[in-house]
Formats: C-alpha cells, structure tokens, sequence
C-alpha cells in the first residue's frame, strides 16, 4: 500500500496532468479560460481574488523552499534550525490564513451569487473541495509541528517529494512521515490531477503580452473637435 499511496499514486496524478493539459488545450481551446464572472459580482471578488492570489504565492513560495531546498543548503548558507523554523511557521501561518479566508469569501460568493454559480461546473465544485483540504491541512500541519513537538519534514517528506522529481522514488520516507503530512501530499497530488479539467488551466495562460504590446492609437473622426492640449505620449497624430 505504502508503495502504491507513495510512488504510484504520485506518477498517476502527474501523468494525468501532463496529458489532460494537452488534450483540453488541443480538444478545448475555447474553454481553455477562468470563466471571469466579474460583470456578476464585483464587490466579494474584490477581497477575496486579492487575498486568496496573494496568499498562494506565499504559500507557494514557502512550499519551494521548504520542499525543494534542501536543509544543507540552508545549513550552509548560516540559517540554522530555529531561525528557519520560526520563519517557516509564521510566515506559513499568515499566507495560509490569508489564502483560506480569500478562498472561503469566493466560495461563499460562488454559492451564493446566482450567476457565479450557474458558471461553475462539476469539476471546479469537486475543485474547491480538494482545494479547501489541501490548505486546511497544511495550516493544520504547520500548528501541529510547532505545537505538539517539533517535527521536521525536511528530514522525509522534503526528500521524497525530491526524489519524485528525480525519478528516483524513495516511498519508504514518505510511509514513516506523520499522517498529516501524508494526506497533505496525497490530497495535493489529487489535485493536480484534477488541475487540467478545471479553471484552473487558466494559471498557465497569465496575459504577460500585454507589458509589452505597442500603443493602440485612436484615431479622431472629426478633425474640427481636436483638443487643443498637446498630446501625451503614445497618443500623438498619426497621419492617414
């Protein structure tokens, strides 16, 4: 079981994330989209988008360095043990709590808003389930690992997660981790599986063209109503 929960697991959800991309960018280019519902409701979505997108970043970014630097290299550059854990803990718990309440205020806003939630399919509803237990979870975890003793998931879970990425799978530091961190991981795998059949596709379709598209120029129809204030950059005459 350990092996199946721990290596084949991973690698199942992996693959269908690599290939659902693929089938619904190529099959579903139309849906390929977060389904904006702003026209619907603006006022919820202006705290909840900020503080959930926010939040995942600093969730985000703890994960990398928690999971993907190794404690040695931590070691060597003079973080020791307490320092690293009490930035872990804290900065944890306040991108946490920021990505939990945004999500619940857009939950709350999808339910409860008719439109928002006529837009909302099966498979984003089974979605935010996945999604709610993941950040519970870890907001859990990192309570308990600093509350009832210290644990360290640098010395297995961080390893095993590596070692995934590696292709050189080692299940059995995983099989002796806490459970917490074990459904942790296994729920996040889950959800990445269901990453490509939902909004979430979205993540990799970031509008970055536009910090470096040229100007659009407006051009007057009628030449007597011209201002007579100089034009601001980007927005002179051009002739026809």
């Amino acid at each position: 079981m350990d092996t199946f929960l721990f290596l084949v697991f991973p690698y199942l959800c992996l693959a269908v994330f690599v290939v659902g991309h693929y089938w619904r960018y190529k099959y579903d280019k139309f849906g390929w989209t977060t389904r904006s519902s702003q026209l619907y409701e603006n006022r919820l979505l202006r705290w909840g988008s900020p503080l959930f997108h926010f939040g995942l970043l600093g969730v985000i970014a703890g994960h990398v360095v928690g999971l993907v630097v190794p404690k040695s290299w931590t070691e060597a550059l003079g973080i020791s043990e307490d320092a690293y854990h009490l930035v872990a803990v804290v900065g944890g718990l306040i991108a946490g709590a920021a990505t939990l309440a945004g999500l619940v205020i857009l939950v709350y806003r999808r339910r409860t808003v008719g439109p928002v939630f006529s837009a909302t399919t099966r498979m984003d509803k089974l979605m935010y389930v996945f999604l709610g237990a993941v950040i519970v979870l870890g907001i859990w975890n990192t309570l308990a690992a600093s509350t009832f003793g210290h644990y360290d998931y640098r010395e297995d879970v961080s390893p095993w997660f590596r070692s995934i990425f590696l292709l050189q799978p080692k299940p059995e530091l995983m099989a002796d981790a806490a459970l917490g961190f074990q459904l942790h991981a296994l729920i996040a795998f889950g959800l990445f599986a269901l990453w490509p059949f939902t909004r979430l596709v979205h993540v990799f379709s970031a509008p970055l063209g536009y910090v470096t598209r040229p100007y659009i120029v407006y051009r007057s129809r009628d030449e007597d109503r011209e201002g007579t204030r100089a034009p601001k950059r980007g927005w002179e005459k051009v002739s026809r």
